[in-house]
């Protein structure tokens, strides 16, 4: 089942995508490319910031595991 945060991930990293590919198209005008280059910024520092928190989840959850014996 996908989270709605895993929605919003999944959609703005669709969107930086199509950021990226408009700017390297090298169809948009100057004052377009500063906008979007903005947008993708955001996107990009939104993106990080979830990353990030599933890498910290991911970490405790295998300090715990080095922590548990196994029998």
């Amino acid at each position: 089942m996908v989270s709605k945060k895993d929605a919003w991930f999944e959609a703005d990293m669709d969107e930086l995508s199509k950021l990226v590919r408009e700017l390297e198209s090298g169809k948009v005008s100057l004052d377009e490319s500063i906008k979007l280059y903005e947008k993708g910024v955001s996107l990009f520092k939104k993106c990080k910031k979830s990353l990030n928190e599933a890498e910290k989840k991911i970490n405790k959850l295998t300090d715990k595991l080095e922590e548990e014996p196994f029998e």
